[in-house]
């Protein structure tokens, strides 16, 4: 549930489990909404934002030095959007 400690996205309902700093506690969170930061789906358990609600795409920096460092922030754009342009 949103807002309880978690170790991984997976035990999270909503697939977010976030935390703010390197040290600070991690806990379940919504995904990200349309036109807010948020991560691409990683191989890591945690996000520094979450990823986008289903239907979003994170338009996000997608470079190796990005995700080891847990900074390929992008932002949440509509599918059907994309599209047109």
């Amino acid at each position: 549930d949103i807002g309880e400690l978690c170790m991984q996205s997976a035990q999270c309902k909503s697939g977010c489990c976030h935390r703010t700093s390197g040290l600070s506690l991690a806990r379940c969170a919504v995904k990200a909404a349309e036109t807010q930061e948020c991560s691409p789906k990683s191989i890591y358990g945690v996000y520094y934002k979450c990823p986008c609600e289903s239907g979003l795409r994170c338009d996000a920096d997608r470079t190796i030095v990005g995700s080891i460092t847990n900074s390929d922030f992008g932002t949440c754009k509509d599918l059907q959007d994309s599209d047109k342009s």
